[in-house]
C-alpha cells in the first residue's frame, strides 16, 4: 500500500538548517535588507515610472494599508530625494490676488481623499480669494499616491482627476456639477504622476468602471511571500523582519524566538516553503510579543503568548460549534462503521469572524435501484450548491463511469446530501469524501467514522490539495480529543498538502504519542484502502470492485424483476377494464 501515515516531523517547518542564522540575528544588519532587495521588481517599476514618464499614471497591487503607502513612499524618496524639499510657490492671477500663497510638497500620498481635501477649496472676501490648496496642488511636479478605494468610491472625483492629470491643467471648477463657480478664475499648468495602490479585488473594479485604465497606466505588484529554499533566502526574509523592527522601534528578537515567529508566519502564508512579507502583519505580530518581554527582548515565549492570547479571545464561535456537536445537536460519529456515511471536513468564513472555522460533517449515500440511474446531488436540487461543487459531483460520476465500464448511464440511481446544512455549499474539497460514501453505498461495505477525510479528485482518480488544511484537521482533532481519543482517529489529506502542514502543539503531541494519525495519499485507490481495509481491485484477496459488481448485479436482477412483474399487473389491470 502506497499510503503514507505521517510523523510527527512533517507537521512543522523544519528549521534545524537555518539554526546558525537565528543564532546571528542579533548581528544582522537592517542596512543590508531594503525595500529594494525584497522588492526588486515593485522598485524597478517606480523607478521606470518616475524617470521615464512615458506614463502619467500607475496601478501598484498591494493591500491599502498605511503601511505600504509610507514604504512605497520611501522608495520614492530614495529615487529622487528632491521630491520631498517644500517648495514656495505664488499663483498670480490677472484680476484677483490670492491671500496665501502655496508651499508644494511634490510628492504626497493619501489612503482615503474626500473631494474638497483632493481639489482644494476657495473662499472670496472682496477682492481677496482665500485658497485651501488640495492634494493635487501640492504634488504639482511630481507624484500623488492614493487608494484604489477612494477613486472606485467617488466616481466623480476620480473622473475629474483623470481628466486634468491628462490636459496637464488644474480648472476651478464648483463641487455641485449643476452649478458654476460665481467668479472665473485662470486655469493652472499641471504636472502629476498619479500612482494608485490597490488590492485584487478594487482594481479589477477600477477596470471595470474605467476599461482603458490598464492601457493608460505601467504596473507593479507588492510581492507578498518570499520563496525559502535555502540559507540565503532565510537570511533575507530575517532581515526584512529586522528592518520592520527597526521602523516601528520595537525591541530586539532573541535568536531562540525566530522558529515560533516562523511557525505563526508559516500559518498565516499556508505553506511551510512561502513566508509573508506584509510589513502590517509581521509588524502587528511584533508589536503584540512585545507586551511579555523578557530582559527587553521578544523571546519565544512573547510570540507564543500573545498568539494564545490572541486565539482565545477569537475562539469563542469555534468553541461553540464543537459544542452543539459534543451536546448531540449536530450529530457526527467518530466511532463505529457506517454504510454509506462518512465524516468531512468544511471551513465556515463568516465576513465577520476574523478566523476560519472548521466544522466537520456528515456525507450519507443511499443507493435505489428505481430512477433514471444518475447521481442526486440533494445539495444542488435544494438550490444550496454552488457550481464549483457541482463540478466535483460531476467529476464524481465520470470516475465512476470511466473504472466501471459503463457506456450510457448508471444501473443504479444515488443520492448524496450533506446532513444538517441548512446553507450554501461550495468548493470541491469534500469530492473524496463523496466517492468514498458513494462507494461505500454501492459495494455495501462500512466506512470507519473514527476517519475524517479531506480532498478534491480529479476525473483519473488522483487526489489534488485543498485549502485550509491545517483548520481542518484540527477541528476533527478536537472534536475527538473531546470525546476521548481511540489510537484508531485521524484525517486523510492529499499528499500535495503536506507542505502545507504546521499544526498546534495539541496535534503534535498526540500523534508523537500515537493517539491521532493523518494519512496523506495520492490517489482514490490509496484513501479507499484506508476507509475500507480492503483494495479497490485483488486477483486473490477480497477487494471492492467484486462487492461493487455483486451489488450491481443484485440491483439489476431485482429492476428486472420488478418490470416483469409491472408487465403482468399492467396487463391485468387492462383486461379488467375493457
Amino acid at each position: 500500500m502506497k499510503n503514507k501515515k505521517l510523523d510527527w516531523q512533517d507537521l512543522i517547518p523544519k528549521l534545524n538548517k537555518f539554526s546558525k542564522i537565528f543564532e546571528q540575528t542579533h548581528l544582522l544588519s537592517t542596512n543590508c535588507c531594503s525595500f529594494t532587495s525584497i522588492q526588486p521588481r515593485l522598485v524597478n517599476a517606480l523607478n521606470s515610472f518616475y524617470r521615464c514618464k512615458s506614463s502619467r499614471f500607475m496601478l501598484i497591487l498591494a493591500q491599502e494599508y498605511e503601511e505600504y503607502f509610507e514604504y512605497i513612499f520611501n522608495v520614492l524618496k530614495k529615487i529622487n530625494p528632491n521630491l520631498f524639499t517644500p517648495v514656495k510657490e505664488s499663483l498670480e492671477n490677472n484680476i484677483l490676488e490670492y491671500k496665501n500663497s502655496l508651499i508644494k510638497t511634490p510628492c504626497v500620498w493619501q489612503d482615503w481623499v474626500e473631494y474638497e481635501q483632493l481639489f482644494g477649496i476657495l473662499d472670496k472676501k472682496s477682492k481677496l480669494i482665500d485658497i485651501k490648496p488640495g492634494l493635487i496642488h501640492l504634488a504639482n511636479g511630481g507624484l500623488l499616491i492614493l487608494g484604489a478605494r477612494t477613486l472606485i468610491k467617488q466616481l466623480n472625483l476620480w473622473n475629474r482627476l483623470k481628466q486634468i492629470i491628462k490636459q496637464e491643467r488644474f480648472e476651478w471648477l464648483s463641487q455641485d456639477i449643476k452649478s458654476s463657480l460665481s467668479i472665473f478664475i485662470s486655469s493652472i499648468p499641471l504636472d502629476v504622476q498619479l500612482i494608485i495602490i490597490g488590492n485584487h479585488e478594487n482594481i479589477s473594479i477600477l477596470n471595470d468602471i474605467d476599461p482603458d485604465i490598464m492601457n493608460l497606466s505601467k504596473y507593479g505588484e507588492f510581492e507578498s511571500e518570499i520563496t525559502i529554499n535555502n540559507t540565503k533566502e532565510m537570511l533575507k526574509w530575517c532581515n526584512w523582519v529586522n528592518f520592520i523592527k527597526v521602523y516601528t522601534n520595537l525591541p530586539d528578537i532573541h535568536h531562540q524566538a525566530w522558529p515560533e515567529l516562523i511557525r505563526q508566519a508559516v500559518r498565516y502564508s499556508g505553506d511551510k516553503f512561502q513566508l509573508p512579507l506584509c510589513p502590517k502583519w509581521l509588524g502587528c505580530c511584533m508589536k503584540e510579543a512585545s507586551l511579555y518581554l523578557n530582559n527587553k527582548k521578544i523571546t519565544a515565549y512573547s510570540f507564543f503568548k500573545s498568539n494564545q492570547n490572541k486565539t482565545w479571545r477569537e475562539n469563542y464561535l469555534n468553541q461553540q460549534i464543537q459544542k452543539e456537536i459534543i451536546n448531540g445537536q449536530k450529530i457526527i460519529e467518530t466511532q463505529g462503521k457506517k454504510i454509506g456515511q462518512v465524516n468531512a471536513l468544511s471551513i465556515i468564513n463568516y465576513s465577520s469572524h476574523p478566523l476560519l472555522l472548521c466544522e466537520p460533517f456528515r456525507i450519507s449515500c443511499v443507493v435505489y435501484s428505481s430512477g433514471e440511474g444518475n447521481i442526486h446531488d440533494i445539495e444542488r436540487k435544494s438550490e444550496l450548491g454552488g457550481n464549483i461543487h457541482t463540478k466535483g459531483i460531476l467529476i464524481i460520476k465520470a470516475f465512476l463511469m470511466h473504472i466501471l465500464q459503463f457506456e450510457d448511464q448508471f444501473p443504479f440511481s444515488a443520492s448524496i446530501v450533506f446532513e444538517q446544512s441548512y446553507n450554501e455549499i461550495d468548493g470541491d474539497s469534500a469530492s473524496l469524501a463523496e466517492l468514498l460514501v458513494l462507494i461505500s453505498a454501492i459495494a455495501n461495505q462500512p466506512i470507519d467514522q473514527q476517519i475524517a477525510i479531506t480532498g478534491s479528485i480529479d476525473q483519473f482518480g488522483n487526489v489534488q490539495p485543498i485549502g485550509s488544511i491545517n483548520e481542518k484537521i484540527e477541528g476533527f482533532f478536537f472534536l475527538c480529543q473531546a470525546r476521548g481519543l481511540t489510537k484508531n482517529q485521524g484525517v486523510i489529506i492529499p499528499n500535495a498538502n503536506i507542505r502545507h502542514l504546521c499544526l498546534k502543539e495539541a496535534v503534535i503531541q498526540a500523534i508523537k504519542n500515537k493517539k491521532f494519525s493523518i494519512w496523506s495519499v495520492n490517489t482514490v485507490y490509496e484513501a479507499l484502502e484506508i476507509v475500507f481495509k480492503i483494495p479497490f481491485f485483488h486477483k486473490e484477496l477480497p477487494n471492492l470492485l467484486t462487492y461493487i459488481r455483486q451489488r450491481i448485479w443484485e440491483i439489476d436482477y431485482k429492476r428486472k424483476n420488478i418490470s416483469w412483474y409491472y408487465r403482468i399487473l399492467k396487463r391485468l389491470v387492462y383486461s379488467r377494464l375493457f
